[in-house]
């Protein structure tokens, strides 16, 4: 242990001994106290240097299910390995993820993060030969997020209230259970309940915002306490985002004091910027007599003119990247507005730009299996960063599509179909006859590992008796029938050794 660590660590315990020798502890000091306590005493706490978790859970997808009120999707989590340093906002999490439900890309994902104060890091599983890869430093929202992390844990958040530093206010009983809140030295705020019969933490709450959701309540629950060299510490931890549970954790080992030198940022990644989103680059391609391609992103659009307004199909990814394509697809027409857009499905990829529509004045065409789900997602409350709909709210205007809906008139004539496959359970495609064009959103794209529902997408073609030319999708390149019952043809509709049970 280092010597300012040590001196550090002492002067803590001497101003701990007499702020309990010589004064009144405040409640809230009360609940932080009994709580280190019961865990092994505040001075075992501040000896601590590291702590490594090691176990198995799931990790769970909001918003990407087959229906919003369908359970989110499983990745079924192994090889978990998480260390964090006691003392300071530093850790690192090594995992693999396996996804437990049909998905068009790799099923299993080797991931390793890491936190070394206000610097986050990725490391990529080794490249071709074995060579390690070198570490990426990740955004600052990123290094905000597993900051957030590191503190929701017993063994962080009660250490950083026996700091003299931090404050510890607002003692209340909620369910049964003590609640205070803390204000750690370094400024970050979280809420931790005790459980009255044991006196160990039962869960901390931090509050948190979601470009998606808006201001959300970030929560770990801790169950199942084992000591480990003298200290209790929970082998359950199930985090959850408001009433969506996000990760769950079984912990099978867990050890103190394991060396921290991993857990650095290296020189190369502190000194390199922490990156931040790319402004958004929208290019314009004719499709068709009216109709425009808006790409120059990994999700596209369409925008589709008519007499009077024009029409875009998908305003995907998030709050800039709508905007734009917004802009874009205004300057096409002069004079004409942009009125409408088609939502092809609820995930949140394709869905980001929904609250932007909404601001923008947009009607929203979607499968009406989706109104109360962008009701809701539209009346969400944005204050910790305000987004163009909480600057200037408006109420949802939906046309509501179910099995076909016809947009015609004499500029354009374009008929919306509903279809339902592994991936959603409603979503929208578009086909213009005139052209023979089909517009798509999650059916298809040529980049794709395996195409799970490549035959139901050739089968509702086939239903509605489309003939059908030219693809133009929101993922992957513009392409000819032809070419894309290719690569159906080709590609698996399995991953190798088929799918994993749920």
């Amino acid at each position: 242990m280092h010597m300012t660590t040590v001196v550090r660590h002492a002067a803590l315990a001497m101003a701990l001994a007499a702020l309990t020798g010589c004064t009144r502890l405040s409640p809230e000091m009360q609940v932080v106290t009994s709580a280190a306590d019961a865990m092994g005493g505040a001075t075992r706490l501040q000896a601590i240097r590291s702590l490594t978790m090691e176990g198995s859970g799931r990790d769970l997808a909001v918003g990407g299910s087959v229906t919003p009120e369908a359970p989110p999707n499983v990745n079924l989590v192994t090889e978990y390995r998480r260390t964090l340093d006691a003392a300071a906002p530093r850790m690192r999490t090594r995992q693999v993820r396996t996804a437990q439900y049909q998905f068009a890309n790799a099923i299993v994902v080797r991931q390793d993060q890491g936190l070394d104060g206000s610097v986050a890091y990725n490391v990529s599983a080794a490249g071709p030969g074995g060579a390690a890869a070198e570490p990426q430093r990740a955004g600052d929202g990123v290094a905000r997020d597993r900051r957030g992390e590191w503190l929701r844990h017993p063994l962080s958040l009660v250490r950083a209230a026996l700091d003299p530093a931090a404050t510890v206010a607002n003692l209340r009983t909620e369910d049964g259970q003590a609640h205070v809140d803390v204000t750690t030295a370094s400024g970050d705020v979280a809420t931790l309940a005790v459980d009255p019969a044991t006196n160990l933490p039962s869960h901390i709450s931090m509050r948190g915002y979601d470009p998606n959701w808006g201001d959300v309540i970030l929560e770990a629950r801790f169950s199942e306490y084992a000591e480990v060299s003298g200290v209790k510490l929970p082998t359950v931890i199930i985090t959850k985002q408001d009433q969506w549970t996000t990760t769950e954790r079984t912990l099978s080992s867990q050890g103190l004091d394991a060396e921290l030198a991993d857990l650095a940022a290296s020189d190369a990644v502190t000194a390199a910027p922490a990156p931040t989103p790319p402004a958004p680059t929208v290019t314009v391609e004719e499709v068709g007599k009216g109709i425009w391609w808006l790409a120059g992103s990994s999700h596209r659009s369409v925008a589709i003119e008519f007499d009077d307004h024009i029409t875009l199909f998908e305003v995907p990814l998030d709050e800039a990247r709508t905007k734009a394509v917004i802009e874009q697809a205004r300057m096409l027409r002069a004079g004409k507005p942009v009125t409408h857009a088609v939502v092809s499905h609820h995930h949140l990829d394709h869905a980001g730009g929904v609250r932007t529509a909404v601001a923008e004045g947009l009607t929203i065409i979607t499968p009406r299996i989706y109104e109360a789900f962008f009701t809701e997602l539209a009346a969400r409350v944005h204050t910790i960063q305000q987004d163009a709909l909480a600057k200037a709210p408006k109420p949802v205007v939906f046309q509501l599509a179910d099995d076909v809906l016809e947009l015609k008139d004499g500029t354009n004539a374009v008929t919306v179909y509903n279809i339902e496959t592994s991936h959603m359970k409603a979503a929208l495609f578009a086909y213009v006859p005139r052209d023979r064009t089909l517009i798509q959103a999650d059916l298809f794209d040529n980049g794709w590992q395996q195409q799970p529902w490549g035959d139901t997408f050739l089968g509702a073609i086939a239903a509605r008796k489309l003939r059908v030319d030219k693809h133009v999708p929101i993922h992957g390149p513009i392409q000819a029938h032809a070419d894309v019952l290719k690569t159906l043809k080709e590609k698996p509709k399995a991953p190798p050794g088929g799918w994993p049970a749920a």
